[in-house]
């Protein structure tokens, strides 16, 4: 039975619509979901609420499970309902009663948004890298070409002169305002939803 069922049975075709690719999608989280949770049980040590026996425990097993999935050994299994689940059947699998406790102090809705969050930042940090990367190399083409000249043109009309320099400057510049707007969004989602 799925965690958000409560004794009504769905019917399998809305179910298919409704959550049918969540495994796959949740499997593009994994990494983030066991990140998340190895900072959540430090943090659940600070507070008091598991011991450094069990959290050295977690970590050990939450470690192993992140190189599964690095290795691309990691799976949900079929009846279970999704990514958080997994990981929790896994080390409660391995380390017994203790992998409950990852669980403490936060909600499924919590782990979802963290496990975005920091998939979504990834992903901006790897557009960001690949845009600087773009403008470098129109740096040194517009370096190379600035004494190749071209005719500047207004309104489909030849203008004055330019030359193919500044032709790849103009790009690499318009390149800037994209990196300002990439670097704001990624200032953005770079915060703990945890608190």
């Amino acid at each position: 039975m799925k965690l958000w069922q409560k004794g009504i049975a769905t019917d399998r075709e809305v179910e298919r619509f409704t959550a049918g690719e969540d495994a796959q999608l949740d499997l593009l989280l994994a990494e983030f979901d066991v990140l998340g949770s190895l900072a959540h049980a430090r943090m659940l040590v600070k507070t008091g609420i598991l011991s450094t026996a069990n959290a050295a425990a977690l970590d050990q097993e939450l470690k192993a499970i992140y190189r599964e999935i690095e290795s691309g050994s990691f799976m949900i299994e079929p009846g279970v309902e999704d990514v958080h689940s997994q990981v929790e059947k896994l080390l409660t699998e391995r380390i017994g009663e203790a992998g409950k406790q990852i669980h403490s102090g936060r909600s499924r809705n919590d782990q979802v948004l963290l496990d975005i969050r920091l998939l979504v930042r990834r992903e901006i940090q790897g557009i960001v890298d690949e845009v600087q990367a773009l403008f470098d190399i129109l740096l040194q083409l517009s370096d190379k070409h600035r004494a190749v000249l071209l005719p500047g043109y207004t309104h489909f009309q030849v203008a004055m002169p330019s030359s193919f320099g500044l032709w790849f400057a103009a790009y690499a510049e318009s390149l800037l305002d994209d990196l300002i707007q990439l670097q704001a969004a990624y200032r953005i989602i770079n915060k703990n939803p945890l608190g």
